[in-house]
């Protein structure tokens, strides 16, 4: 979808539809040179425009991947599915193989995409070989990126890394032969409509992608029948969940781009066109597909919206009471004016509890997929929205559905604009913090599906610590200390470090997401046993400092307060140490302003964390005098 975004853009819209009409370039020079280039010479000059993207992205991967090739360690990864796997963090021969085998993709999807348009006009023998390798090409890939090949430099990977690069080189060397033979076609021929196979190209990746999703929902719940459903925030189907969004936004980037684009070579970009279109000029067609892209992306939007209202409005109940039970316990000889700022710690509590608000996206799955497949079926029909509508509800209709996609392709642009701006301040306003937090979730894991993604950090950053840790285990006796998702981090390079290092070595970590984040949204990784395997092999050297205004991090073992029995017996009962937050809800004799409310923040500052460090040194002190 990627690239067939792109080449709807140059190809399609400006080499095939906009092109064909002369007196439609009139008066834009970066257009106006393609009215007299015959059709198979423009698309090939514009094909090198799809063809650039791809370089542009292999380019950013490679450059991306080579600041992370120093930190990789050289152990194979085993065969177990473990983060304590030797060279589980190790993922770069399997990106190296995948990466040649997109690329190889991409440029075979413009290959048949300018040779779909240019085989019915002449109906040479050459073209249609062309389009018989472009396509064999195609499924070649698709078998290499099913056959399943371990992730060390062995025989086998060895054989299958030469197998990528070669189709690589042969997808490279296909795309400079079609490039030829579309500058030799005839001069002109008359071209009308949009170019021709894309639609269906489109259509038919968009049907494959909602039967994939159906698909893959209906393993995920016959895999988990017959067992308790685990502790995961979106259930069993947090996978299909997650994999849905970013295939509905990938597929709403390319209705949003191709629609902009549209518009623009409309000239309806324009309150009031400056050189408006001639009279015979036909409308620019984007394919049926986007529409119903840009209709969903509307109707998603606006139901988003709806459901996270409703259910945070019904849940914050439930939730305010709840926090008032916490705030009762921690502050219950508070003077009547401290109650503002009881209230106040009130609603920090109940807003920490965001996780409760995604509950609802497991049970909307179905239905997103089923409406998926079903607009699908309508746009390889070529049956559009306002069409349909027309049918079943008259004109009428049709006009609303048509304003809704015009709206879609909008939202679309305003929402591409707003992840830039969201991005740009996530990491200078607090308001922004959930962004950051996705990200770091994103881009923890080793990547295993695909190439061009930015680098997993954990893959540089946990054997440079397991190096470090080890270096300073030699010395003498460390300490490691982990907040945020950095508690992740250590967690990890715990389990990497050999016994004998880890016999020098004790944990602290504040403000963990480990329970409330990854154990519930990974549990096949983050699991309570895998928890407990990090404590046995500390001796129980750790403590958990935790908050309830944090909305990021939490308890791992137990949720006890200070004083408080245990909810787990044995070791694990004493990781976790609750920090009441606010210190208190009144004015100390030194201050003008009450304790303020920190959250997820500012643990290093509190003088418990302190004493956490000394009694941790202490553990050490002990084992190692």
């Amino acid at each position: 979808m990627y690239m067939l975004s792109f080449v709807g853009v140059s190809l399609d819209l400006v080499a095939w539809q906009r092109a064909s009409y002369p007196r439609c370039l009139e008066g834009r020079r970066y257009l106006s040179w393609l009215g007299g280039v015959p059709p198979g010479q423009r698309l090939a000059l514009l094909a090198l425009a799809p063809i650039a993207v791809v370089g542009l992205a292999w380019w950013l991967s490679s450059r991306s991947w080579r600041s992370s090739v120093p930190f990789a360690p050289a152990a194979a990864r085993t065969e177990r599915n473990r983060l304590d796997a030797s060279g589980y963090w190790t993922g770069m021969p399997l990106l190296v193989r995948l990466r040649s085998i997109h690329i190889a993709i991409a440029l075979a999807t413009v290959d048949t995409s300018l040779l779909a348009a240019l085989v019915p006009l002449d109906g040479a023998v050459t073209g249609h070989a062309l389009l018989a390798a472009a396509v064999t090409l195609q499924v070649a890939c698709l078998v290499l990126l099913c056959v399943p090949v371990p992730t060390d430099r062995g025989s086998q990977g060895a054989r299958m890394e030469t197998t990528a690069r070669a189709v690589l080189v042969a997808a490279i060397g296909l795309t400079a032969v079609c490039l030829g033979y579309a500058a030799t076609r005839p001069a002109e021929v008359p071209v009308t409509g949009s170019l021709p196979g894309y639609e269906s190209m489109v259509a038919w990746i968009f049907l494959g992608q909602a039967a994939l999703l159906i698909a893959l929902g209906a393993v995920v719940l016959w895999q988990s029948r017959g067992r308790p459903i685990a502790p995961a925030l979106l259930r069993d189907l947090g996978a299909p969940a997650v994999i849905a969004v970013a295939i509905g936004l990938a597929l709403e980037f390319t209705a949003g781009l191709v629609y902009r684009v549209a518009d623009f070579l409309d000239r309806g970009s324009l309150p009031i066109p400056l050189r408006p279109l001639p009279a015979d000029a036909p409308q620019l067609q984007p394919p049926i597909s986007y529409r119903w892209l840009v209709l969903g992306f509307g109707a998603a939007v606006l139901l988003t919206i709806l459901v996270e209202l409703c259910w945070s409005r019904l849940t914050l109940p439930r939730r305010r009471r709840a926090a008032a039970e916490v705030v009762a316990h921690d502050f219950p000889d508070a003077p009547a004016h401290a109650k503002p700022r009881l209230r106040d710690v009130r609603d920090a509590i109940a807003k920490a509890r965001v996780t409760e608000r995604l509950k609802p996206l497991p049970a909307g799955y179905p239905l997103v997929a089923v409406l998926s497949l079903g607009a699908a079926g309508f746009a390889l029909a070529r049956i559009a929205p306002g069409q349909l509508a027309a049918r079943l509800a008259g004109e009428q209709a049709r006009t609303l559905v048509d304003f809704a996609t015009d709206l879609g392709a909008y939202l679309v642009g305003f929402f591409v604009v707003g992840l830039a701006i969201a991005g740009l301040f996530a990491y200078r306003s607090p308001a922004m913090r959930l962004v950051g937090v996705l990200w770091d979730l994103a881009t923890f894991w080793p990547c295993a599906a695909h190439p061009f993604a930015p680098p997993s950090y954990a893959e540089r950053v946990v054997p440079d610590l397991v190096r470090r840790t080890r270096y300073l285990a030699e010395q003498g006796k460390v300490l490691l200390s982990g907040h945020s998702h950095g508690s992740a981090l250590v967690a990890a390079t715990i389990l990497q470090l050999p016994p004998e290092t880890l016999r020098r070595v004790a944990l602290l970590t504040y403000g963990s997401p480990l329970r409330p984040l990854y154990a519930r949204l990974f549990p096949a990784y983050v699991s309570n046993d895998a928890l407990r395997e990090v404590g046995d092999r500390l001796g129980w050297r750790w403590l958990n400092l935790w908050r309830d205004t944090d909305p990021i991090g939490g308890w791992i073992f137990s949720p006890h307060r200070l004083g408080e029995q245990p909810a787990v017996n044995g070791p694990p009962g004493g990781v976790d140490r609750r920090l009441r937050d606010p210190r208190d809800v009144t004015l100390a004799s030194s201050d003008t302003v009450p304790p303020p409310i920190d959250g997820h923040s500012r643990y290093h500052a509190d003088d418990r964390f302190d004493a956490a460090v000394r009694e941790q040194v202490a553990r050490l002190d002990a084992v190692y005098p």
